[in-house]
């Protein structure tokens, strides 16, 4: 018998269209008949693409969306359209792309705007939807089947994962958050390994069940994705150490605030995969702000690859390498900022009577609440600020308290600052040479 969990589950139709959409560019890309689309290890990569454009189903719930859609279709082919039941409402929208998943022999290639999910239309009305739901694109299918192509759907299969070995050089709480998201996807202690010239942070690693070392070279020749999460200044004597081991099997992941893609490539050989990460402190509790830019030699797959392994992490984003210097200033630093509010609204409760323990944690709640309530409810923070405020209430004075005080003005000269020292670390970085 089906869990009642995995039946009961609201589905918005643009999440089932990109469901089947993976679905069938799968089964394009492996050559299969539609039907093998149960197949489990299909699933799991279907479901690691749901995950990595913001839909967080479990495979199971996967594999019974797709039983009652293939129910629907086959309860289509027996009866006629006018009496054909179906549990799947607005089964029109999805007709289309069933028949093409179930009914080709062949590869689906170069079907163009013909009768798959990206036809046209104008639905806006969603089948037992909690609400509207974002979607982001997805690479289109090349239709000469190209290696790199199949490369993609095997770096983003969580089963390559586990067989995955990567090593971190630094022990900090930039690698510890890292290492904690990674391990909570599908890659096995034993294939991480991290290096550091002191002790002192080997003990939490060690607890995780990751080998550590006093060798970065070490590190390097047991590794296929290499994390540099060194301070900024360490990065081209350890790149400089390394170099000679790192080969093109290797991607260089580098986390070091202001060192450009240009100086990595720089220190590193001809040719090597580097990437530019930017991660903030939540990473710790798998709630970061993450963002990447991948450098020359880099491909879409090495940056899949890293999307799929961190998306455990938190919130995973790929952009120009203008754009980290900023995402530094905005989410590196800006943690920081939002402790000092915290802070500043706890001591505000303190002043008032409260007593501090309570208070800190109140405001706390408070931040994360807010937070959470921001992130999930995809309103603007100005409409959100507005539906708190009553006329002549207690929120509209204190935000007035607030803009006296030239808080938003403070709040934006602070992220500029910080964007202009990542800048700065940038420039000096990059007068580095092997």
């Amino acid at each position: 018998m089906d869990d009642p969990g995995i039946k009961k589950q609201n589905w918005d139709v643009k999440e089932t269209e990109l469901f089947l959409e993976i679905l069938k560019e799968l089964d394009m890309k492996k050559c299969l008949d539609g039907r093998k689309v149960r197949n489990n290890k299909l699933f799991k990569v279907a479901h690691r693409r749901m995950v990595a454009a913001g839909y967080h189903r479990s495979v199971d719930q996967l594999k019974f969306r797709w039983k009652l859609l293939k129910s629907a279709y086959y309860k289509g082919k027996r009866e006629t359209p006018s009496t054909a039941p179906t549990k799947i409402q607005g089964w029109w929208r999805y007709e289309k792309t069933m028949v093409a998943i179930m009914e080709s022999r062949h590869p689906l290639v170069g079907t163009g705007g013909g009768g798959g999910v990206n036809s046209d239309r104008n639905d806006e009305a969603t089948e037992d939807s909690d609400g509207d739901a974002s979607m982001l694109p997805w690479p289109q299918p090349c239709a000469d089947h190209t290696a790199q192509n199949l490369d993609l759907i095997i770096k983003m299969d969580p089963d390559m994962d586990s067989q995955l070995k990567m090593g971190f050089i630094g022990a900090g709480n930039m690698a510890y958050g890292i290492a904690k998201g990674i391990l909570s996807g599908n890659v096995l202690p034993l294939n991480v390994k991290v290096s550091a010239p002191s002790s002192r942070n080997f003990a939490r690693f060690q607890e995780l069940g990751i080998a550590v070392t006093h060798s970065n070279v070490e590190v390097v020749c047991s590794s296929d994705i290499i994390f540099v999460a060194v301070k900024p200044h360490l990065v081209p004597p350890v790149l400089n150490e390394i170099s000679q081991h790192v080969t093109d099997r290797h991607i260089v992941v580098s986390v070091a605030a202001g060192v450009t893609l240009a100086t990595l490539e720089e220190l590193l050989p001809e040719n090597a995969v580097a990437i530019r990460l930017m991660p903030n402190l939540p990473c710790l509790v798998q709630e970061g702000a993450l963002l990447f830019a991948r450098g020359t030699h880099a491909k879409p797959e090495d940056g899949a690859l890293l999307r799929s392994l961190l998306h455990r992490c938190g919130l995973v984003e790929e952009g120009p390498e203008a754009w980290i210097d900023i995402h530094t200033g905005l989410s590196g630093s800006g943690v920081a900022f939002v402790y000092l509010f915290a802070e500043a609204l706890a001591e505000g409760a303190v002043k008032m009577g409260m007593p501090s323990a309570l208070a800190h944690s109140i405001a706390s709640q408070t931040v994360l609440g807010a937070g959470r309530l921001l992130r999930d409810s995809g309103k603007h923070p100005a409409q959100l600020r507005s539906e708190v405020c009553t006329p002549g209430g207690t929120t509209i004075y204190g935000l007035h308290a607030l803009e006296q005080g030239g808080v938003r003005a403070a709040a934006m000269s602070a992220v500029e600052a910080a964007t202009e020292r990542a800048r700065e670390l940038g420039r000096k970085s990059s007068g580095c040479k092997k």
